[in-house]
């Protein structure tokens, strides 16, 4: 981190021109994924094996670049669909039944806001309706068969809602005033004074809006678990529908990965009021960063697996099934253990499962638990968090297939257009693509404990290097 010498802020994210290289590298990165692992030569396309070959006309031949070039990227009717995608969460928000809670204090007012979760509810509804499309239509329901066939569009009118969302949040946000008199408040790290930083951190802490008959809507509250969530699952589906349509059947793989992933997404949204304890309300604000992140990197990188499966059917068999059901089960366990144990212990101290753990007090009249789950690492709870996002890649094996013409291989995966599939040179060259999730997740966890350190280390003191030197490992007990 580097202090920054116009506002005396600390940045984060590398400052601005790690900020910069976010803002425009992600998209770019998300396009890489869906051109260069696909259903018409292989993942990766061929020709990225053979760099010297390598030319972008001899890329575009192996890849689903459109006909007529960069204005195939987006189009208005699936701009137009999108956006009826997010008016439909926006009445599902106002119309089914909700939990109205209270977050934490505001600094400045020292009032807190009110907010409106039923995102379960309203997924739940959405594949209610999708649910009876698919038994009356199946893989060729025109949800399924819109998504697989305009999934370029849809990825790009979901970037520039992202862009867009960002900009008018960051414009909006010059209007609040000393004082909150409106219940607006300024995020600590997003007023540096630099604009692109800014523009991707977010300046705005709570930045809300009010729709005619929809009501006041927490923008960011709103995106964290409604569209991209539900979105996420959406795209696994259609990416199920797309292997049924292909060979007929389904692999235990794709079924798999699919019922994990809606289970995380369902939980999540299960468990919504959880989100005001969470540092992307509580401190961050809303900018690029999270309206990117959660209406495109989560819904469009997280269904990377179910979109691979869908053109290649690993088949697991029980031994595969078995090892990927501990290791979610394990991540779970943990998951939810550490959190209700730092859940009861806030709570009840005297609580008789927590009772019996041994803990610090702080100047600040807190207790922190030095025992337990907690005592094992300072945030086990993100150890178990990563370990459920493991089986998301794991029925993925060792990824990478090639996709030849009709009998070129008599072992290779037939097709229902002829077209057979094997892993050829490709094999292992996939996982680039299918690991790429663990790979960025561990980051993630690692990033946001250091962030969490930082924020802990300001609030308590010299409480908090008490704490670290009782509690030394931060996430993985006897690792890191």
């Amino acid at each position: 981190m580097a202090k920054s010498k116009t506002s005396r802020a600390t940045y984060d994210f590398g400052g601005p021109i790690g900020a910069a290289a976010i803002v425009f590298g992600l998209p770019l990165l998300l396009y890489w994924f869906y051109f260069t692992c696909n259903d018409i030569y292989g993942c990766p396309a061929p020709v990225l094996l053979r760099l010297r070959t390598l030319s972008f006309s001899t890329l575009k031949s192996q890849i689903p670049w459109p006909h007529n070039g960069w204005r195939g990227f987006v189009t208005w009717e699936v701009t137009a669909w999108v956006l009826a995608y997010y008016l439909l969460s926006l009445l599902l928000y106002r119309l089914l039944p909700a939990q109205e809670v209270y977050g934490t204090k505001l600094r400045e007012s020292e009032r807190p806001l009110k907010y409106r979760f039923n995102a379960f509810y309203s997924t739940l509804a959405q594949l209610a309706a999708c649910a009876v499309g698919t038994h009356l239509h199946g893989s060729s329901f025109v949800l399924w068969t819109f998504i697989n066939e305009n999934y370029l569009q849809i990825l790009t009118a979901n970037i520039l809602l992202a862009y867009l969302l960002a900009l008018f949040v960051y414009i909006r946000s010059f209007e609040v005033k000393a004082g909150n008199r409106d219940m607006r408040e300024l995020a600590r790290g997003g007023c540096t004074g630099n604009l692109v930083y800014d523009f991707f951190i977010g300046r705005e802490l709570n930045p809300r809006i009010t729709l005619p008959f929809i009501g006041e809507v927490d923008i960011k509250a709103w995106m964290e678990m409604r569209p991209g969530l539900t979105g996420w699952l959406l795209l696994d589906l259609a990416f199920v529908a797309k292997q049924h349509a292909r060979y007929g059947r389904l692999s235990d793989s794709i079924l798999v990965t699919a019922l994990a992933q809606g289970y995380y997404v369902l939980e999540g949204q299960y468990a919504e009021a959880g989100l005001l304890g969470m540092m992307d309300i509580t401190t961050d604000g809303l900018g690029f960063m999270l309206s990117f992140g959660d209406i495109v990197w989560v819904p469009f990188l997280y269904s990377t697996q179910c979109r691979y499966l869908s053109v290649h059917p690993v088949q697991l068999g029980r031994t595969g099934l078995v090892v990927v059901g501990l290791v979610f089960a394990a991540g779970l366990y943990i998951f939810r253990a550490a959190n209700t144990q730092k859940k009861v212990f806030r709570r009840n101290p005297h609580d008789a499962s927590v009772a019996s753990l041994s803990s610090m007090p702080t100047k600040r009249g807190t207790r922190l638990l030095t025992d337990g789950w907690w005592g094992a690492a300072r945030h086990v709870n993100y150890f178990g968090d990563w370990l459920l996002a493991v089986p998301f890649s794991l029925p993925t094996g060792i990824a990478g297939y090639m996709i030849l013409p009709a009998g070129s291989a008599a072992d290779a995966v037939k097709m229902m257009d002829g077209r057979e599939l094997v892993p050829g040179v490709a094999r292992g060259w996939g996982m680039l693509y299918t690991y790429f999730y663990v790979v960025y997740f561990a980051s993630l966890l690692i990033h946001r404990e250091r962030r969490d350190h930082a924020a802990c280390a300001d609030k308590y003191g010299e409480d908090w290097d008490k704490y670290t030197k009782i509690v030394k490992w931060r996430i993985v007990p006897g690792l890191y």
